[in-house]
């Protein structure tokens, strides 16, 4: 049987910045902050680091992170690409790094500065047509916006998913959000009336199935089971890592495929249970990549909470809402009303539902589910209280 890293890692620290539009630190000096505030939330000295993960599109700042916090000598370090699809994916890959002895410390984290246009992705998409691009920018489909709302179209084709599915998505994040005292639209209440009469962004996804535009940073430490339990903070250990890319896929415009619906979860849900000892029915809590409303639904369906074309209907009736759902959901707002940085918020919260501290806690959460985007090349996580 194949060796796994169940169980012999967890987080031990978290930390954050403010979250805001225009904020005026660099990405590298936010980076820093959250980095500092997780260990300090550990207990670790700066100096113990010895192992670094980070998203691709922060590109060489290993250098100048590790200098700026003043960590140790660093023996591990990775990137891990496909935006939104990395944030389980570096904190496995800190986790398999820690597990195997190539370090004792690692820190994992995302800094973004989405009020710098120039910085997006899909800035100056007139460019952008070169690849897989050509098969659709030329036609109009020009933002992630758009390439998710053929899915969606295709998606209510199929199984008569509806908008009020979709508004059941938005509602039940901005009902957790108005409970979280850090989340960016805590003050802002939404009702079903608003979510219907709100503009068009790309039909049939409005203004509220789409995530916000954050400037901030999140960090989380990890290390071996064994010192996790002198640590200051509850740990959070990693019982299950998982990535996924499926076969034929292409990335967020999966239209060309044999099954344009079945995406990365379905193939990074097939490892992550295979090497865990729960499974979806086990999950107590998730934190779903919610870039846009419709990747909880297809996130539902791919991770085994419902079967084909059920994602839609699960989201009926409270079920994904604190405190009395059948599956509480992005339970701090999530990237669609607490706060978008490529989802590291939601590790974040998967740690803070294992140690108890969530402004949504839910009763038992002893199997806590984080999953990253949905479209794009993919990765997940569970955590556990119980090594």
């Amino acid at each position: 049987m194949a060796e796994t890293i169940k169980g012999r890692t967890a987080v031990v620290g978290i930390g954050q910045t403010a979250f805001g539009k225009g904020l005026p630190d660099t990405e590298l000096s936010l980076a820093c902050q959250a980095i500092s505030a997780a260990l300090d939330d550990a207990g670790i000295a700066p100096s113990e680091v010895d192992g670094l993960a980070s998203f691709n599109m922060e590109a060489d700042r290993e250098v100048d992170v590790a200098r700026s916090v003043g960590l140790g000598d660093i023996t591990f370090f990775a990137q891990v690409g496909y935006g939104g699809g990395a944030g389980c994916g570096v904190v496995g890959t800190a986790a398999m790094a820690v597990a195997t002895g190539q370090c004792e410390v690692a820190v994992a984290w995302r800094a973004r500065k989405r009020a710098d246009k120039a910085s997006r992705p899909w800035a100056q998409v007139s460019q952008r047509i070169t690849g897989h691009w050509q098969w659709t920018r030329p036609f109009g489909i020009l933002r992630p916006v758009d390439e998710v709302a053929m899915l969606t179209r295709r998606h209510m084709h199929e199984y008569g998913t509806t908008r009020d599915h979709l508004a059941n998505v938005a509602l039940a994040f901005r009902k957790h959000a108005n409970r979280n005292p850090l989340a960016t639209m805590g003050h802002k209440t939404l009702t079903r009336d608003e979510y219907m009469n709100a503009r068009w962004i790309s039909e049939p996804l409005c203004l509220y199935d789409n995530c916000l535009e954050t400037d901030g940073a999140l960090a989380v430490v990890i290390t071996s089971a064994e010192r996790a339990r002198d640590c200051r903070q509850p740990p959070a250990y990693v019982h299950a890592f998982a990535q996924g890319l499926p076969r034929q896929h292409q990335t967020m415009t999966n239209y060309f495929t044999d099954d344009p619906l079945r995406g990365p979860a379905w193939a990074a849900a097939r490892r992550l249970w295979a090497n865990a000892d729960v499974g979806p029915q086990d999950v107590k809590v998730a934190q779903l990549y919610d870039a846009f409303s419709p990747l909880i639904i297809l996130s539902l369906e791919g991770y085994g909470f419902c079967g084909r074309g059920e994602g839609g209907p699960f989201t009926d009736g409270g079920n994904i809402e604190w405190p009395d759902g059948r599956l509480p959901v992005n339970t701090s707002g999530g990237g669609m009303s607490e706060a978008y940085v490529h989802g590291f918020n939601l590790v974040l919260e998967g740690v803070r539902q294992i140690r108890g501290t969530s402004p949504c806690q839910v009763d038992g959460a002893d199997v806590s589910l984080v999953t990253s985007g949905e479209g794009v090349p993919t990765s997940a996580i569970v955590f556990t209280k119980d090594a």
